[in-house]
């Protein structure tokens, strides 16, 4: 993996395939899947905890004025959804110690 920078689904995809051996066809499938099924959870309103990561999470947004950089012009936002992630203790401790 690189040490700065992002990293694309296909840099995790090469590595997770190096680390278990399975085909990169495979691999992509399954991260493919998994990045679905967070998506799909998340849509229909639900969290997901995964112990010793973290949890995804949907928080509502309330509608609120703001201004255009541009123009400075004042803009209304509209009300939505946003999805969180926050780290679990393990993952923030792992972090920390690197």
């Amino acid at each position: 993996m690189k040490e700065q920078g992002n990293i694309t689904k296909k840099e995790l995809v090469d590595e997770i395939a190096a680390r278990t051996g399975l085909p990169q066809v495979e691999t992509k499938k399954i991260l493919e899947c998994f990045l679905d099924s967070i998506a799909r959870t998340l849509i229909e309103g639900n969290n997901i905890e995964i112990r010793g990561f973290g949890r995804f999470k949907i928080k509502n947004r309330n509608a609120y004025k703001a201004r255009n950089p541009r123009t400075g012009e004042p803009i209304e936002i509209e009300a939505g959804k946003k999805p969180i992630f926050e780290p679990s203790k393990e993952l923030k401790k792992i972090l920390n110690e690197k």
